[in-house]
């Protein structure tokens, strides 16, 4: 069981200018105290099959983080100019465990029709802009924590657990559902 579940990551500047920094606000639920820092690493991929192009945009340190719901802002530089479609990566990590990974594709293009169908030989770098899909792809990996759930602990005691919280993707499905019946739409 996971200590950390990230509830929302909304960007504050999508679409932009290529060159602008990314700004995005994080939000996750913590079911315990951690003493120890969290890590966050944003990550652009602009080729999957190279990882040395890989680069590492910024990275910050969150904590001691409290139990419950938390967020923080974040901002990273701008990447090397690319065209075409790329990823970022926002990864979170505890005591050196990377615990959570959100990809979301990235689309670079010229911010004109003629320069997109046919896109001068070097890149123009204040003419691109980038949109990044907002459906994420998000992979969760077990790591040691090091602190124990409460739900554990009430457990051990003899105490009535409750039901897990529902992921930030259950709760994407459930407010589909919700539109679709206040729509008169079926599901």
């Amino acid at each position: 069981m996971s200590i950390v579940t990230i509830r929302d990551v909304g960007f504050l500047n999508n679409p932009a200018r290529f060159s602008d920094p990314y700004r995005f606000r994080v939000t996750f639920e913590c079911i315990a105290l951690l003493k120890d820092d969290l890590e966050w690493k944003l990550i652009y991929v602009s080729s999957p099959d190279d990882e040395d192009l890989d680069q590492e945009l910024d990275d910050c340190l969150v904590g001691p983080v409290p139990a419950g719901v938390n967020s923080f802002e974040f901002e990273g530089c701008a990447p090397d100019p690319y065209t075409g479609v790329s990823a970022l990566i926002l990864t979170g990590s505890y005591k050196d465990q990377e615990f959570v990974r959100v990809g979301y594709y990235q689309n670079t293009e010229y911010d004109n029709e003629e320069m997109r169908e046919k896109p001068p030989p070097k890149i123009v770098l204040e003419r691109l802009v980038r949109d990044i899909n907002l459906k994420p792809r998000v992979t969760r990996f077990q790591i040691k924590w090091d602190v124990a759930p409460p739900q554990q602990e009430l457990a051990a005691a003899g105490a009535a657990t409750s039901a897990d919280v529902p992921s930030a993707n259950d709760l994407d499905d459930e407010m589909d559902v919700d539109a679709e019946k206040q729509n008169g739409t079926p599901s």
